[in-house]
């Protein structure tokens, strides 16, 4: 089984990407929504944020996102202590699926900072999802009804394409046109083949 990385920046369409893949009867891990879950479940993770960043990291028992985003924006030494929490926890959790999925000739694993991180070294091939800049801001200016400035800052926590182009193995140019399920269907049938002789 071969374990593969889809990540894009912020509005570049990686979730949609992943939609198709899934589509095709492919097991989709979102790094992202998992990491979510185990912030609010995982009783080792609990603790450690208590730990680093006191008790009103939770309201009522929930995370306490706003109060937890205002602690790390712009704040890179806090940042770093929250995800060295979170990312660890999310790699055994991502395994252990992956485990779940081995009869499948490969999974995937939906992340957007699969490179900034570093996990991209526990997978056997990488796919970005490129999209224009100005095209991602619109979209999640739209999505997320936030002002330009805000999803420019989001921007900045991550990546240029530029230097994940170099580390990435498959492109999907995600401009909006059609040609991306033909895409996605020509990399599923490469991964099918490859990962069934695996």
């Amino acid at each position: 089984m071969m374990k593969v990385g889809i990540t894009g920046g912020i509005g570049s369409g990686k979730t949609h990407v992943c939609r198709l893949f899934e589509q095709l009867g492919v097991p989709v891990y979102n790094a992202d929504e998992r990491a979510k879950y185990l912030m609010n479940s995982d009783a080792e993770v609990k603790s450690l944020l208590i730990d680093a960043f006191g008790e009103e990291v939770f309201s009522n028992g929930q995370l306490n996102k706003e109060f937890l985003a205002q602690l790390v924006f712009n704040q890179p030494d806090q940042l770093k202590k929250l995800n060295a929490i979170v990312h660890p926890a999310v790699a055994r959790d991502a395994e252990a699926w992956h485990e779940k999925h081995s009869n499948y000739p490969y999974t995937i694993k939906e992340a957007a900072l699969l490179f900034e991180t570093g996990s991209y070294k526990d997978l056997d091939k990488t796919i970005l999802v490129h999209a224009d800049e100005n095209e991602r801001i619109l979209r999640v200016m739209q999505r997320d009804h936030v002002s330009k400035e805000k999803v420019e800052a989001r921007i900045k926590n991550q990546w240029p394409d530029i230097d994940k182009m170099t580390k990435a193995d498959f492109i999907i140019n995600n401009d909006g046109n059609s040609e991306v399920f033909k895409l996605v269907e020509r990399i599923h049938a490469y991964f099918n083949t490859v990962g069934q002789l695996q």
